[in-house]
């Protein structure tokens, strides 16, 4: 059996034991909150980690592109929702081969998806994208929301199942209160929107949104039927400066390839390494006192007053953003201990 001492660096590791951990805390939660968790792939794209999502009791998976939903039906993943408006013909015609529910948020959406789902001889499920306030994706207001959902009902070969009202500012928005507050105002608008359908005699069976940021608030929201949190299982540097407590399941390990230097190491992880988007780099595990500083596009520096890591150590770092973070890699190790118990592919294309 392989152990962590003997993988390339950098390489992108699963601690087994704080993934189940947090895998089983969330079903948990869920399954006491009386609501869905259909989790978003697009933190992870590994079709092992979504299989033990669904054996903990998610009824799906969320996927954010066309090629992450291929992947995921391909492996027989079920309950598959596509996040994401799209507005190209011939990616439709694809995403209606996967069976994956969609959204739309414009009426053009709505023609195209009808137009390829006949054309494919399938019935489409479909939700209407609503902006709650990030102003990203999504019908601007609760009223546009309604008349595109009208258009899903009358269309021949769409079925409207409901609503998608996904908050991005919710996710890190600066603290418990913070969070808490865009959290309602994101269902206030809502909850309009699913009133005017509900007069009009529309479905709204379906009310997905929330994230790991907000699934502990979310939870206890009324509207709300499912929830799309889906870094949970991985966890980052990002969601822990905010106050969530999963356990970090996710590292990158790299090397000390340099120790000349009175303060500081290089290693072999930098900017291909790990996502930069966040301003800050990667924080080192069982290191305290020490700072990343990035180094380029090969490599990391990493500060420390005394007891530097020596020529050859291994380290491991927990990733500012766990999504984009594993975007950059083709393979995931996962771990217990220092003993590599599988090795599960990942998709890093977005086509």
């Amino acid at each position: 059996m392989l152990t962590k001492q003997q993988l390339p660096t950098p390489a992108l590791l699963l601690d087994l034991d704080k993934f189940e951990a947090n895998l089983a805390r969330m079903a948990a939660r869920i399954k006491e909150s009386g609501k869905s968790l259909r989790p978003h792939a697009k933190a992870h794209k590994c079709v092992e980690i979504a299989k033990r999502q669904v054996a903990a009791g998610a009824i799906g998976v969320c996927v954010a592109t066309v090629a992450e939903a291929e992947l995921m039906a391909a492996a027989g993943i079920p309950g598959l929702l596509l996040t994401s408006p799209v507005a190209d013909p011939l990616k439709m015609a694809r995403i209606v081969k996967t069976g994956a529910m969609v959204v739309v948020d414009h009426p053009q959406q709505v023609a195209w998806y009808d137009e390829a789902a006949g054309a494919a001889g399938k019935k489409l499920d479909v939700l209407v994208d609503l902006d709650v306030g990030d102003h990203r994706t999504g019908a601007r207001s609760p009223e546009d929301a309604a008349e595109i959902a009208e258009a899903v009902d009358i269309a021949a070969n769409l079925e409207l199942r409901g609503l998608q009202a996904y908050s991005v500012l919710g996710s890190h928005a600066g603290g418990l209160e913070e969070r808490k507050r865009v959290s309602a105002e994101s269902f206030r608008v809502a909850s309009r929107a699913l009133g005017i359908m509900l007069r009009r005699g529309l479905s709204t069976e379906i009310v997905t949104g929330g994230s790991t940021g907000t699934w502990d608030i979310d939870t206890a929201v009324p509207d709300l039927t499912e929830l799309q949190a889906g870094s949970y299982v991985l966890m980052d540097l990002a969601y822990r400066r905010e106050g969530l407590d999963f356990e970090p399941a996710l590292t990158v390990m790299a090397t000390v390839v340099s120790a000349n230097h009175a303060g500081f190491v290089t290693v072999d992880g930098g900017y291909k390494a790990f996502a930069t988007d966040r301003g800050y780099g990667p924080e080192a595990v069982d290191l305290p006192g020490s700072k990343y500083r990035w180094g380029g596009d090969e490599f990391g520096y990493v500060d420390m007053a005394n007891d530097l890591p020596k020529l050859g150590s291994r380290l491991e770092f927990i990733p500012p953003h766990c999504d984009p973070t594993t975007n950059l890699y083709n393979t995931l190790y996962a771990c217990r201990g220092d003993q590599v118990e599988a090795i599960w592919p990942l998709k890093s294309v977005r086509s």
